[in-house]
């Protein structure tokens, strides 16, 4: 992964090609600062990047997550205990708290194209 600058003063970290997203899947990703996110595309080439940990089982799997949408909300479903989870948000759809009392959301990492070349912020 190389940090890249993008227009806007931010370190980007570079994650792939647009093109090697898959429409409906995820992916994880781990930066620079150590932490795992997972970013994804939806089947009408929005990206969005989520946390990669699963706030109510602890595992880093929320990429292998099912996305779709609830209403006209863009989601992804944990893998795990299948929680749903606003992908332009991280808010969980289901329940407000984990079960150790931290919140359910999960943090939203900006994301950026350009040149075709995938940025994480």
């Amino acid at each position: 992964m190389n940090a890249v600058q993008i227009d806007d003063g931010r370190n980007w970290t570079r994650v792939c090609e647009f093109d090697d997203l898959i429409p409906g899947r995820g992916v994880a990703v781990l930066l620079p600062d150590g932490t795992q996110a997972a970013v994804f595309r939806t089947r009408t080439d929005e990206v969005y990047a989520l946390d990669n940990r699963d706030p109510f089982s602890g595992a880093y799997v929320m990429s292998r997550g099912l996305t779709g949408s609830r209403g006209d909300i863009p989601v992804v479903v944990s893998p795990m205990l299948k929680q749903t989870f606003d992908l332009r948000t991280g808010r969980c759809l289901d329940e407000e708290s984990a079960p150790d009392g931290s919140s359910a959301d999960l943090r939203v990492r900006p994301v950026r194209v350009a040149s075709d070349d995938m940025a994480v912020c």
